[in-house]
């Protein structure tokens, strides 16, 4: 009686530390879920746009600035110390001055600016893999603060030429999550590197995407432009401070470029070139390897600073050797006008 009697307390206690176990892990999802409902918004669905919060705006840039970029101003370009890839031994770009500022960058290969790619000495990456790359102004990372399930920089972005000044381009996937709606935590750091942010810390004032992208998640449509402001300093324009990529609609494929974006457990920028190619009618591809997750919403970009894609669209943005794009074509150009002309 008694062996009996202690079995069933035993099963007792094992059924309750199960539940206990259980309940415990419900809480915790639930917890996290709560992290990551507490910075999303629907904004306007049939639009596709999101007009940021200011107070909020304000709170994610202090909130980056305390945490993982702490502003500081631009440092003085150092020689880089390890050799440079084959791939990148055409001229330098003196106006991206892409001398690296710690030994893991190799510099930025490519034409000086304003020479045409097709006749100017490019030759793609040997081998075909991404490799550490000097921080430029008008190429950043974006971030989430927030208990909201990504690391501190989850993906990537650059400065496009606006009248206004103050433009972004990345994926859509990187500002929209799922059904559930536009993030309200995003700060953007143009040139990061190392922990710093040396031409400030920028928020949204408003986000736009494809309608379609918002119905369905269609790959085709995986861009977004974000309108920005640096909290703090009223009246003072992105573009000024960092320079601007021109955006190329209808770019004509294959087309030299190169990819550059912020893998998520590097605190640097990586880079690779290789011809982009269309796939399909309404995708661009580039094949380079080690271009990871964080790299999404990085420029692909030819002509030195056009460009023509983001890293999105196909099965999020590529796979351990491909890199895609949506293709910038009418739909694209239709975003990133209403982007310009939102009041």
């Amino acid at each position: 009686m008694f062996t009996r009697v202690r079995g069933r307390a035993v099963r007792v206690c094992l059924l309750v530390g199960v539940g206990c176990a259980v309940l415990m892990g419900c809480a915790g999802l639930l917890w996290k879920l709560h992290g990551v409902t507490a910075h999303l918004a629907d904004g306007d669905p049939a639009e596709g746009s999101y007009v940021q919060n200011p107070q909020e705006a304000d709170r994610t840039a202090a909130a980056v600035r305390e945490g993982p970029a702490r502003e500081a101003p631009p440092q003085a370009p150092q020689a880089p110390q390890t050799p440079q890839a084959p791939g990148a031994a055409a001229g330098r770009d003196p106006a991206r001055d892409p001398a690296a500022p710690a030994p893991a960058a190799q510099g930025t290969g490519g034409p000086p600016a304003g020479v045409h790619w097709r006749s100017g000495g490019w030759r793609p990456s040997d081998p075909l893999v991404a490799r550490p790359a000097a921080a430029e102004p008008a190429i950043g990372a974006l971030f989430s603060p927030g208990e909201d399930a990504d690391q501190d920089h989850h993906c990537s972005a650059s400065v496009v030429h606006s009248p206004g000044g103050d433009l972004v381009a990345t994926a859509a996937h990187c500002v929209y999550r799922g059904i559930l709606g536009f993030r309200t935590n995003l700060a953007f750091v143009p040139g990061y590197r190392d922990g710093l942010a040396p031409y400030g810390v920028w928020v949204p004032t408003r986000i736009d995407v494809d309608p379609r992208w918002i119905e369905d998640q269609d790959p085709d449509y995986d861009v977004a432009f974000l309108r920005v402001r640096r909290p703090g300093h009223p009246g003072e324009r992105l573009e000024d401070a960092t320079g601007a990529q021109t955006i190329r609609f209808g770019p004509e494929l294959p087309a030299p470029a190169r990819v550059v974006g912020y893998p998520n457990d590097t605190e640097h920028p990586v880079e690779c070139f290789n011809t982009a190619r269309a796939e399909g009618p309404a995708q661009l591809r580039l094949d380079c390897a080690d271009v990871p997750d964080g790299t999404s919403g990085g420029p692909v970009l030819t002509d030195a600073h056009t460009l023509i894609g983001v890293v999105g669209g196909r099965d999020g943005g590529g796979d351990e050797l491909t890199s895609y794009s949506s293709l910038f074509g009418d739909g694209v150009r239709a975003v990133y006008e209403r982007a310009v002309a939102a009041r």
